[in-house]
């Protein structure tokens, strides 16, 4: 069965559309939101779960990038969320711990079907990355897809700096996505043909 999806969602605020193959002959990304570290981190996304992934966003830039970021982690949420359709065969639990430089970053995965979401990252970040990626959103962006994939989600920075210095938020932030990403493509492989939980469901 293709384990696919396509999802557009368009508010007053946004237009975006994403498809998702969790199993791609070839994985392809392609990523155009229009705040140029976003597409990089989620680039990041495809190209390490080995996913084939396009986003294309419209979004209210000129009042500021929130609604794009956040909108945009809605609908890949929900693309997760369709392309596992029944999640028969899933792994289902899976981790992930990848550095940059200095930075260390874990993503722990659970295809529970209840979302939920733990994020850790250090205080003293850069306001911004890029000029117009606020370090803020890394968390919300992470609870929003969360709650729309219906997944339970860690993800902690377990190394930010080396001593003394302040952290590079480019590399903190790549580490997370990187360690998703992986996290992601280890949870969601297929394995058999059993719903693994003892309810029955997920």
């Amino acid at each position: 069965m293709s384990r696919t999806a396509h999802i557009s969602r368009h508010t007053g605020e946004t237009k975006v559309d994403v498809r998702l193959d969790l199993d791609p002959a070839v994985p392809e990304v392609e990523v155009s939101t229009g705040v140029g570290f976003y597409d990089h981190m989620l680039h990041q996304l495809g190209k390490h779960g080995q996913f084939g992934l396009t986003v294309k966003t419209e979004g209210d830039l000129h009042i500021d990038a929130h609604h794009t970021i956040e909108d945009t982690a809605i609908a890949l949420g929900q693309a997760f969320a369709q392309a596992l359709g029944d999640k028969r065969g899933v792994v289902r639990f899976a981790d992930a711990v990848v550095p940059l430089d200095e930075a260390l970053s874990r993503a722990v995965v659970d295809i529970s079907g209840r979302p939920y979401c733990v994020h850790e990252e250090p205080l003293d970040l850069a306001d911004t990355i890029g000029g117009d990626y606020p370090t803020t959103m890394t968390r919300h962006l992470l609870e929003s897809f969360a709650h729309n994939a219906r997944i339970c989600l860690h993800v902690s920075v377990l190394r930010a700096s080396n001593p003394g210095q302040r952290p590079d938020a480019h590399h903190v932030v790549e580490s997370q996505f990187k360690a998703l990403a992986r996290a992601l493509r280890a949870a969601t492989r297929v394995e058999g043909d059993q719903i693994p939980s003892t309810k029955g469901v997920l």
